[in-house]
């Protein structure tokens, strides 16, 4: 997932000092946990609540660009109907031209509405992306406060992403995910409050396509 490179370091959280004044010399003992970011991310009651967020906008989007390709269906359907009548041979040669201009007149209604749909759809997938974007990285920024905590009551110097791609420290570490997650949901709502084994909430940007395009 994009949005999860992006946001999500390798090294989520970097010398975590165990006492005050305590540095990390040849004679100092390092402790190092794992966290897994995505499942933070995906188990924390915010990260429901935004997603419903972004679902709606998607859904008012959705609904604009119907709107504007039923106003398209329709339009194309008076053109053709104009173009049929302006062939009607027994019309006068005035009659004739009025209708063939109309014809003129609505091909150009067509054509800039749809450069206005294409327009606003891509508008649209822009405006979800930044959406997801900013959602994405105020919930990172809950996390990594909850990861901070946890690590420094524990005493752990360093914290690992577990799902990046860098090396993870394996023999004897420590995987914060459950207690970290445990603390964030603390004080979810009711009814945004994960179950033990979260389900997956990714946010996802994309709008599809609308019925009637």
């Amino acid at each position: 997932m994009k949005l999860m490179r992006t946001f999500i370091p390798a090294l989520v959280l970097v010398a975590f000092l165990a006492a005050p004044g305590l540095t990390l010399t040849a004679h100092a003992q390092t402790k190092i946990a794992t966290v897994d970011m995505r499942k933070l991310l995906n188990g924390y009651w915010k990260t429901k609540q935004a997603n419903a967020a972004l679902e709606t906008r998607k859904t008012d989007l959705r609904k604009e660009l119907k709107d504007m390709a039923d106003g398209l269906d329709k339009a194309q359907a008076d053109y053709k109907q104009l173009l049929s009548q302006s062939d009607d041979p027994t019309i006068s040669d005035v009659e004739r031209e009025r209708r063939k201009q109309a014809v003129s007149d609505k091909g150009k209604q067509i054509s800039d509405s749809k450069v206005a749909y294409d327009q606003f759809s891509r508008q649209a997938e822009v405006q979800l992306q930044d959406q997801v974007q900013r959602m994405t990285s105020n919930l990172l920024v809950d996390i990594e406060a909850a990861v901070s905590t946890k690590a420094k009551l524990a005493g752990y110097t360093l914290v690992l992403n577990s799902t990046s791609d860098a090396v993870v420290y394996g023999k004897g570490d420590v995987d914060l995910t459950t207690d970290v997650l445990a603390q964030l949901n603390a004080g979810a709502p009711i009814d945004l409050n994960p179950p033990a084994t979260a389900s997956t909430n990714e946010l996802t940007p994309s709008l599809g396509s609308p019925a009637g395009k």
